[in-house]
Protein backbone atom coordinates (compact mmCIF):
# COMPACT_ATOMS: atom_id res chain seq x y z
CA UNK A 1 0.00 0.00 0.00
CA UNK A 2 1.44 3.31 -0.80
CA UNK A 3 1.16 6.07 0.99
CA UNK A 4 0.21 9.78 -0.25
CA UNK A 5 3.66 10.73 -0.29
CA UNK A 6 5.00 7.74 -2.00
CA UNK A 7 2.18 8.41 -4.53
CA UNK A 8 2.89 12.30 -5.31
CA UNK A 9 6.55 11.18 -6.02
CA UNK A 10 5.57 8.03 -8.62
CA UNK A 11 2.94 10.95 -10.18
CA UNK A 12 6.16 12.90 -10.76
CA UNK A 13 7.99 10.52 -12.41
CA UNK A 14 5.15 9.39 -14.14
CA UNK A 15 4.39 13.09 -15.72
CA UNK A 16 7.28 12.83 -18.81
CA UNK A 17 6.96 8.90 -19.40
CA UNK A 18 4.97 7.44 -22.71
CA UNK A 19 2.04 5.41 -22.76
CA UNK A 20 3.17 1.75 -23.32
CA UNK A 21 -0.12 0.11 -22.84
CA UNK A 22 -3.39 1.24 -24.94
CA UNK A 23 -6.96 -0.66 -23.90
CA UNK A 24 -9.08 -0.81 -26.91
CA UNK A 25 -12.65 -2.20 -27.51
CA UNK A 26 -13.38 -5.26 -26.38
CA UNK A 27 -12.55 -7.40 -23.12
CA UNK A 28 -9.34 -6.77 -21.37
CA UNK A 29 -7.71 -10.62 -22.24
CA UNK A 30 -4.92 -12.61 -21.01
CA UNK A 31 -2.05 -11.07 -23.51
CA UNK A 32 -2.99 -7.19 -21.99
CA UNK A 33 -1.90 -8.48 -18.30
CA UNK A 34 0.69 -10.02 -19.82
CA UNK A 35 1.66 -6.95 -20.99
CA UNK A 36 1.34 -5.08 -18.07
CA UNK A 37 2.91 -7.52 -16.03
CA UNK A 38 6.02 -7.47 -18.03
CA UNK A 39 6.51 -4.09 -18.48
CA UNK A 40 5.78 -3.36 -15.02
CA UNK A 41 8.80 -6.58 -13.63
CA UNK A 42 10.87 -4.51 -16.34
CA UNK A 43 10.03 -0.93 -15.51
CA UNK A 44 8.11 -0.90 -12.18
CA UNK A 45 6.08 1.89 -13.08
CA UNK A 46 3.75 2.09 -16.37
CA UNK A 47 1.45 4.45 -18.02
CA UNK A 48 -1.94 3.14 -19.87
CA UNK A 49 -4.76 4.74 -21.60
CA UNK A 50 -8.07 3.58 -22.78
CA UNK A 51 -9.54 4.35 -26.27
CA UNK A 52 -12.95 5.80 -25.92
CA UNK A 53 -13.98 2.78 -27.80
CA UNK A 54 -13.20 0.41 -24.70
CA UNK A 55 -15.96 -0.93 -22.81
CA UNK A 56 -14.01 0.14 -19.28
CA UNK A 57 -13.79 3.06 -18.13
CA UNK A 58 -9.99 4.09 -17.02
CA UNK A 59 -10.55 3.22 -12.84
CA UNK A 60 -12.34 -0.07 -14.29
CA UNK A 61 -9.61 -1.08 -16.75
CA UNK A 62 -7.02 0.09 -13.88
CA UNK A 63 -8.31 -1.43 -11.14
CA UNK A 64 -8.91 -4.68 -13.06
CA UNK A 65 -5.16 -4.43 -13.96
CA UNK A 66 -4.16 -3.79 -10.79
CA UNK A 67 -5.52 -6.67 -8.90
CA UNK A 68 -4.56 -9.34 -11.89
CA UNK A 69 -1.16 -8.07 -11.70
CA UNK A 70 -0.45 -7.30 -8.18
CA UNK A 71 -0.10 -3.58 -8.82
CA UNK A 72 -1.05 -0.91 -6.99
CA UNK A 73 -2.92 2.37 -9.17
CA UNK A 74 -0.83 5.38 -8.87
CA UNK A 75 -3.51 7.83 -10.45
CA UNK A 76 -6.01 7.87 -12.51
CA UNK A 77 -6.88 11.14 -14.78
CA UNK A 78 -9.36 11.15 -17.92
CA UNK A 79 -8.44 8.27 -19.97
CA UNK A 80 -5.22 7.67 -18.70
CA UNK A 81 -3.97 5.55 -15.46
CA UNK A 82 -0.48 4.77 -13.98
CA UNK A 83 0.50 1.58 -12.33
CA UNK A 84 3.13 0.80 -9.67
CA UNK A 85 4.73 -2.38 -8.58
CA UNK A 86 8.11 -3.09 -7.14
CA UNK A 87 10.55 -5.33 -8.67
CA UNK A 88 11.42 -7.23 -5.72
CA UNK A 89 14.79 -8.68 -7.65
CA UNK A 90 15.89 -5.60 -9.40
CA UNK A 91 14.46 -2.26 -7.62
CA UNK A 92 14.81 0.65 -9.67
CA UNK A 93 12.63 3.32 -8.11
CA UNK A 94 13.11 4.68 -4.35
CA UNK A 95 10.67 5.26 -3.09
CA UNK A 96 10.46 8.12 -0.60
CA UNK A 97 10.41 6.52 3.39
CA UNK A 98 7.16 6.14 5.16
CA UNK A 99 7.68 8.19 8.43
CA UNK A 100 6.53 6.57 12.09
CA UNK A 101 5.06 7.83 14.28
Amino acid sequence: MLTGKQRAYLRGLANTMETILIIGKGEITDNIIMQADTALTARELIKAKTLETSAYSSREAADIIAEKCGADVVQVIGSKFVLYRMNPDEPKITLPKVKKK
